[in-house]
């Protein structure tokens, strides 16, 4: 193309202008007319403010100025309140308490087109819709447990909040991962009764232990001294009894025959007997 007059050999001003607007134009209708959305989003395509449909991760193509795709992101995200801005609430027994809560969520990656209706982003969508759910989750709960349960029994209460989010939220379409109450607080007095019990029961529990062990070693020395006492009675039986007398007797009598050498004593004390010899019997 020739962009110079040949008459006057100035350039074509108009021309050239005409020709950069039409290749603009051009390149943003050649680069405006596709895209990609990466994994862990999904885009909502809008044709004339229309919804036209869910594009998937990849690349998608679109009608320049006509469609727009808007990016909405499937990730795991969290709802935090934590000990700046924790949760306040009421146990079943009116006590004041602070709770502190981390829940982990995602949309439901075939739900985006109707959550993309309604509130427009993801972002909107937390702020309007999940945490409020979880705000009132976290009371509902809390106010079925005594102040002491809620630090005696912690495990149960993550427990019940987490089964009851997942049934509220799953109705918003949105999958609970984890839920998590990470401290309670309690005013400072109620801080140190708590304690004070604690520690109280802590102690009765060592005391009753050590009772239990001292009851144990005194009936083992009871039994130990009827077992003694046992055997000194059929021992002094035994000595009472004849026949026992006998046995006796035979037993020593046998234990000095295996230790004689069979040579008879060389001198006899007058009046005395040859040794185990009874002529009598």
């Amino acid at each position: 193309m020739n962009y110079i007059n040949e008459n006057t050999g100035d350039p074509k001003v108009g021309k050239i202008i005409k020709h950069a607007v039409i290749a603009t134009i051009a390149i943003m209708v050649v680069f405006g007319s596709f895209g990609t959305v990466k994994a862990g989003e999904r885009g909502v395509k809008t044709r004339l403010g229309e919804v036209a449909g869910v594009v998937e991760p990849g690349l998608y193509f679109k009608l320049f100025f006509i469609e727009r795709v808007h990016k909405m992101s499937v990730k795991t995200r969290t709802v935090i309140y934590e000990k700046e801005n924790p949760l306040t609430s009421a146990s079943k027994d009116l006590q004041d308490v602070s709770i502190s809560t981390v829940v982990n969520y995602r949309i439901n990656p075939t739900k985006v087109e109707q959550i993309f209706v309604q509130y427009g982003t993801v972002d909107s969508f937390e702020e309007r819709a999940i945490r409020p759910v979880v705000r009132d989750t976290v009371k509902a709960v809390s106010s079925q447990f005594t102040a002491e349960e809620l630090v005696t029994k912690r495990a149960q209460f993550g427990l019940d909040t987490l089964k009851l989010l997942n049934e509220r939220l799953v109705e918003k379409s949105v999958i609970v991962e984890e839920g998590n109450i990470t401290n309670l607080q309690f005013s400072p007095s109620f801080s140190q009764a708590i304690e004070a019990k604690v520690t109280a029961v802590q102690n009765a529990e060592a005391a009753k232990n050590k009772l239990e062990q001292v009851k144990f070693e005194a009936e083992q020395k009871v039994t130990t001294a009827r077992a003694e006492a046992e055997s000194i009675r059929l021992q002094s039986d035994a000595a009472n009894n004849e026949k026992y007398i006998q046995l006796k007797s035979l037993d020593v009598q046998a234990e000095a025959i295996n230790k004689w050498n069979g040579v008879l004593p060389q001198q006899m004390i007058p009046g005395g007997s040859v040794p185990f010899i009874n002529l009598t019997k």
